[in-house]
């Protein structure tokens, strides 16, 4: 367990407080304001900033299959055995399924409530909007086609290969077959190689930490570029399906989340207090993928031990989607409405199995939600694939709640899981809702000066 004194770790903090306008939230926040500002005022030259935003994209994704690797085999082998990881794999695994299916349900309902895609039928779509929108159908019917192939695509052929793909599954299989086989080993010939993943863990975190640094100049650049290039229009013409879809989604968080909170004695508004600077970045960034490394640094500080972050977490990433699956269960019926077809409850059926398998590959393709969406919407057969035109155009704002709330659920899973596996720290959960400073000092801390000495001897 993470036992760190509250006394010591508060002391710390109140060493290390800074002025608001040098937090890393604050500087986020300014980005996201100029950003607006900028796309609004100067659209053409807005757009131009993109380059800002997939730069800090860029870096932040070269570290995020190797983190991966590292913490998933860590976890594995500082379970000690078998038994230990294959609880908290079925828990998480059984935790993930119903929750992502009660998130489908959920953005199904909030669609047919809200009425998305009345009317909306004789939208004309800009060029680059059909042409992306094509783009993303073609490579989700080349991803997945068939369950077969999408079955065959999460192992991989070449070991390096993943990696330089940034195939996420096909990453946590490599992790999980190596921490595995890591395991089976002797104890004085698994101990040096425990300390080494140790030790490139932590300089791993370190040049994560380096990065975040740019974390406001790549959330400029991308708000800059979304609202640059969508303009008023298309922002006017869709503020129905995106308003509906934000309050969805804290919906979602609120009465779903919420409730799971409630059952597991977890306190919800405590812990987005404590992750909130990450959720200020996924906000800016519109990828959740941008604050995994610094969740699987900062959650032990919430109570949950190591060992279930590192497996659980980057595993959810993959598995536990839930801002994807109430954007794809909303997409459709915005589509069906906007179409004037009437989808029957056998087809509903239907689409929600296409949809629990589909969302199961957004981390697996590059192109993220859209992507796996777009996939559903061909493999229904039902749906005219053009349609996708009508979303394209706003998605990049529907993404920043998306992953917003695939960052929370995912952080919400990771409690959860912990404190079914019995590996939670209620100290350290009190610490972190009543000092959310205090608690990720501790852990940052713990971090520093443990890893050596948590290695086997």
């Amino acid at each position: 367990m993470n036992s760190i004194s509250p006394k010591a770790a508060g002391a710390a903090a109140i060493k290390a407080g800074k002025p608001i306008w040098k937090g890393l939230g604050f500087q986020v926040i300014v980005g996201m304001v100029l950003g607006i500002l900028v796309g609004l005022i100067w659209p053409e030259f807005g757009a131009s900033l993109k380059i800002l935003g997939d730069i800090f994209l860029r870096l932040i994704k070269t570290a995020v299959a190797p983190l991966v690797f590292l913490t998933v085999v860590a976890g594995i082998a500082a379970a000690g055995d078998f038994k230990r990881v294959g609880k908290v794999g079925l828990i998480a695994t059984l935790y993930f399924e119903i929750i992502s299916t009660i998130a489908i349900v959920f953005g199904l309902a909030a669609a047919y409530l809200f009425d998305v895609g009345r009317g909306m039928g004789q939208i004309a779509a800009s060029a680059s909007a059909t042409q992306g929108a094509a783009d993303a159908a073609k490579k989700a019917v080349d991803s997945h086609t068939t369950f077969s192939q999408f079955f065959l695509n999460v192992f991989p052929d070449n070991f390096f290969g993943a990696f330089a793909r940034g195939e996420l599954l096909q990453v946590l299989v490599i992790a999980i077959i190596f921490g595995a086989a890591l395991l089976s080993l002797k104890p004085d010939k698994r101990a040096p190689i425990e300390r080494g993943l140790a030790t490139i863990s932590t300089a791993f975190f370190e040049f994560i930490h380096l990065i975040m640094k740019l974390a406001p100049i790549g959330t400029f650049g991308a708000v800059a570029y979304a609202v640059g290039a969508n303009g008023t229009n298309v922002l006017v013409a869709l503020a129905w399906l995106v308003l509906s879809f934000y309050i969805a989604i804290v919906g979602f968080v609120v009465i779903v989340l919420g409730t799971v909170s409630m059952i597991f004695r977890i306190n919800l508004l405590g812990l987005l207090r404590y992750i909130r600077d990450e959720i200020v970045v996924v906000l800016g960034t519109a990828s959740s993928e941008s604050v995994l490394p610094r969740l699987l640094e900062k959650l032990p500080g919430y109570g949950a031990s190591k060992q279930v972050v590192g497996l659980v977490m980057p595993t959810g990433y993959a598995f536990n989607l839930d801002g994807t699956s109430i954007f794809m269960g909303m997409g459709v019926v915005f589509l069906s409405h906007a179409y004037g077809i009437d989808i029957t409850w056998t087809q509903l059926g239907t689409l929600m199995a296409i949809m629990l398998l589909t969302s199961k590959g957004a981390a697996t393709v590059s192109g993220g939600s859209f992507v796996v969406f777009a996939a559903t919407v061909t493999a229904s057969g039902f749906i005219p694939v053009e349609g996708l035109a009508l979303i394209f155009g706003v998605y990049r704002f529907m993404s920043i709640a998306v992953s917003t709330c695939n960052a929370i659920g995912n952080c919400v899973a990771t409690v959860v899981t912990a404190k079914l596996c019995g590996e939670f720290d209620p100290a350290m959960a009190e610490l972190a809702n009543r000092d959310p400073l205090a608690a990720e000092r501790a852990v940052t801390s713990e971090f520093e000066r443990g890893d050596a000495a948590a290695a086997p001897a």
